[in-house]
C-alpha cells in the first residue's frame, strides 16, 4: 500500500516543475516513504530512487528522505542488509539533491538527537553532511560555520570520560565523534591551507574564521575537563581526546595561527586602548579559557611544542600565562583546576629563588593568582588539590626578591580575610626577618624603618578586645610566635629591627589582646559550667542528650554534651597557649618599658 501511494505521487508530480509540487505532495511523500521504510521495502526504494527517470522528482524532493532514513537506521533491530539499504538511499539522495535543502534536514537531524542517539546520529550524518557542504557554492563559510556549531552543541551535552577504563569503554561515544569531527573538518582546513600559501581567494579568511570558532569552542569543550595525562604508550593510544587535542593544533597551524602569537595576545590584548579593542569581537574570536585549555596543551602537555619558539625569558613566560592560571584556578571541576596548578608549577620551575623582580607585581593578573590559589586553599573540599595549591603558595613567594616579597605580604594581609593564611604569611615574614638578621644580609625591606609598617598591620587585632580569638587564633598564634622571635632575637643595643625604637606601641596590641583573653576565658568556663549542671548523667545518657555548638562564628553539627565539653575544653586550651606566649613576651619587656618609663619620669622632672 505505502510503495503504490508513493509510486502514484512519483508519477503524478513527474516532469513537472518544483514550483508546481503541492504542499500535499510533500506531505504523502514523506509519508509513504516512512512507511515503506517501516514496512522493510528499503531495497525496493532504493530501486524507485535510483530509477534515470525518476531523476527530476529525487532531485527536487529527495531532501524529505533524510529524516525517515535516518530514524530507521538508527534502529537497533534493524537487520544488517535493511540498514545498509536505508544508507545507500541517503548517499544516493545526498549525490543528487539540492545541497541548501539537504543542509537543513540534516542539520535537523543532528539537532534533534538526544540522549545515546546524539552521537549516533552525529556518526551516521558527518559523512554525507560534508558531501553536501563541499558541493555547495555560495554561503560556503556560513554553512560550515553553522554545521560545526550544531555539532559542537550537541558534543558539548555528552560527558566527558575522565578515567582510563572509561576512556576504553567510550560508553557515549565522545572520544569516537570527536575523531570523526577531525575527519569531517581536514578538507575545510585543506581549502583554507592552500588560499593562505597561495595567498588568494580571500574568500577563505571567512571560512578560516569559522573552522577558527570550532578549534577554540573544542578547547573548551571537551578538552578542558578531558583527562590527558599519558602514563604509558598504550594509555596514549586510548586516550582518543589526547589524538584530538593534537589534530586541533594541527589544524590551528594549517590554517595559518601562530602559537606565540595566540598565547601572549591576552598580554598584548590588555596593553591595548579602549579605542583599539572590540570586546565582543575579540571575546569570541580567543577566549581566555580555550587560550588557557591551550596553554596547559602547549606548555604542559608538550603538544606541538616545537612549534613554539624557544626565546621568551622565564618571568616573561610566567608572566603571559598568569591570565590563564587565573582563568583556569577561578573553576570549581576537579580536572581543570589540576590543569591550572599544574600550568602554575611549570611556571615557577623556569624561575630560581629570589629572582623575581618586584616591578612585575605591577602587572596585570600577577597578584589575581595567588588569591585564587587562596581560595583553592580554604575552599575546595579535595585534598590533594589543597595540598598542591599550598605548596605553589610557597613557591610563589620564594621565587620575588626581598622587595616583591615585602609588598606581596603587605597586599595578601589586606585581601585575605582567611586566619590560617594570614598566619601563614605571618611565619613567611618571621622566616624573612630571620634571614635579614643573619650577618652580612644586606636585606632592608625586612628590617629597620621599612619593617615596621608591615610590623604594625601584623601586631594588630581586627577587633580590638571585642575580636573572635578562637576564630582569628592562627593569625593572633602566629604574630604572638614573631613577637616573641623578635624580642629574643634583636637585640637592644643593635635594634636592627626598629622594635625597641618604640615599646610602647606593642602595648597597643598586648592589651587588648590581654583583655580579650580574659573576656573569652570567663564565657568558655561559664558555658561549661552550665553544660556540666545540665548534663545529668544520672539520668540520661550521653547517646540521648544530643545539641549543637557554635564555635568560631561556625556552627559545628549535633554532638552529646561530653563531646560538646571536649570541643569547649580545647578552646580553653588554645587561650592557654596564647596567654603563656603573651607572658613570655611582657616578663621579656616589661623590665625595658619599667626602665624607659623611669628615665621618661626624670627627664620630666628635670625640664
Amino acid at each position: 500500500m505505502a510503495l503504490e501511494e508513493l509510486e502514484g505521487v512519483i508519477e503524478r508530480c513527474r516532469g513537472l516543475p518544483e514550483t508546481e509540487f503541492k504542499e500535499e505532495d510533500h506531505g504523502i511523500f514523506q509519508s509513504a516513504a516512512c512507511r515503506c521504510l517501516e514496512e522493510g521495502h528499503a531495497a525496493k526504494l532504493l530501486e524507485i530512487l535510483q530509477d534515470e527517470k525518476n531523476k527530476d522528482f529525487v532531485t527536487c524532493m529527495g531532501w524529505n528522505f533524510v529524516g525517515p532514513v535516518v530514524s530507521c537506521a538508527l534502529k537497533d533491530e534493524q537487520e544488517s542488509e535493511h540498514r545498509e539499504n536505508c544508507l545507500k538511499i541517503l548517499d544516493h539522495v545526498v549525490q543528487i539533491s539540492n545541497p541548501k535543502e539537504l543542509l537543513v534536514g540534516l542539520l535537523e537531524q543532528i539537532e534533534e538527537a538526544f540522549g545515546n542517539n546524539i552521537s549516533k546520529t552525529i556518526l551516521l550524518l558527518l559523512q554525507p553532511l560534508q558531501t553536501v557542504l563541499l558541493k555547495m557554492k555560495h554561503k560556503k563559510a556560513y554553512s560550515v560555520g553553522l554545521s560545526l556549531a550544531t555539532i559542537q552543541s550537541q558534543l558539548s551535552r555528552l560527558p566527558v570520560p575522565y578515567t582510563t577504563e572509561q576512556y576504553k569503554q567510550d560508553e557515549y561515544e565522545l572520544c569516537k565523534c570527536c575523531m570523526a569531527v577531525t575527519s569531517f573538518m581536514k578538507p575545510f582546513v585543506d581549502e583554507v591551507n592552500q588560499a593562505t600559501k597561495s595567498k588568494q581567494n580571500p574568500s577563505c579568511n571567512e571560512l578560516k574564521e569559522e573552522l577558527l570558532k570550532f578549534c577554540m569552542k573544542s578547547l573548551e569543550c571537551p578538552l578542558l575537563t578531558a583527562q590527558l595525562h599519558p602514563l604509558t604508550e598504550e594509555e596514549i593510544e586510548n586516550n582518543s581526546l589526547r589524538t584530538f587535542a593534537t589534530e586541533i593544533l594541527v589544524y590551528l597551524l594549517a590554517m595559518g595561527e601562530s602559537l606565540a602569537v595566540l598565547m601572549v595576545h591576552q598580554l598584548l590584548h590588555s596593553r591595548k586602548t579602549s579605542r583599539e579593542i572590540d570586546p565582543l569581537k575579540e571575546d569570541v574570536k580567543y577566549p581566555t579559557i580555550s587560550l588557557a585549555s591551550l596553554a596547559y596543551l602547549l606548555f604542559v602537555q608538550h603538544l606541538s611544542i616545537d612549534q613554539f619558539p624557544a626565546i621568551y625569558s622565564p618571568e616573561f613566560f610566567l608572566l603571559f600565562n598568569m591570565e590563564y592560571i587565573a582563568a583556569l584556578l577561578s573553576r570549581t571541576e576537579e580536572s581543570v583546576l589540576s590543569k591550572g596548578l599544574e600550568l602554575f608549577e611549570h611556571c615557577l620551575l623556569t624561575i630560581e629563588d629570589s629572582n623575581l623582580s618586584h616591578k612585575y607585581l605591577e602587572m596585570k593578573n600577577i597578584l589575581s593568582v595567588p588569591q585564587e590559589l587562596v581560595k583553592v586553599m580554604t575552599l575546595c573540599p579535595i585534598e590533594h588539590l589543597r595540598k598542591s595549591s599550598l605548596k605553589l603558595f610557597q613557591q610563589y613567594i620564594n621565587k620575588f626578591d626581598p622587595e616583591g616579597k615585602y609588598k606581596l605580604f603587605r597586599c595578601l594581609l589586606k585581601t585575605s580575610q582567611h586566619a590560617g593564611v594570614q598566619g601563614y604569611i605571618i611565619q613567611n615574614l618571621k622566616n624573612q626577618i630571620d634571614l635579614a638578621l643573619k650577618p652580612d644580609n644586606k636585606n632592608v625591606w625586612f628590617s629597620g624603618p621599612q619593617l615596621m609598617p608591615l610590623l604594625h598591620t601584623v601586631l594588630s587585632l581586627p577587633e580590638g578586645a571585642e575580636t573572635d580569638l578562637l576564630q582569628n587564633s592562627d593569625r593572633i598564634m602566629a604574630s604572638l610566635n614573631l613577637l616573641r622571635y623578635l624580642v629574643i632575637r634583636d637585640n637592644e643595643w643593635e635594634n636592627q629591627t626598629g622594635l625597641w625604637t618604640d615599646l610602647f606601641w606593642i602595648e597597643s596590641f598586648l592589651k587588648p589582646l590581654r583583655t580579650g583573653l580574659n573576656m573569652s576565658r570567663a564565657h568558655y568556663e561559664a558555658e561549661m559550667k552550665a553544660k556540666r549542671e545540665n548534663r545529668k548523667i544520672k539520668d540520661a545518657p550521653d547517646r540521648e542528650t544530643q545539641c549543637s555548638l557554635t564555635v568560631g562564628g561556625k556552627k559545628l553539627p549535633k554532638m552529646t554534651i561530653a563531646m560538646e565539653l571536649e570541643v569547649l575544653q580545647s578552646a580553653i586550651y588554645t587561650f592557654d597557649v596564647m596567654e603563656s606566649i603573651q607572658a613570655r613576651i611582657e616578663e621579656l619587656i616589661e623590665p625595658k618599658m619599667k626602665y624607659r618609663a623611669e628615665n621618661k619620669n626624670v627627664t620630666n622632672e628635670a625640664s
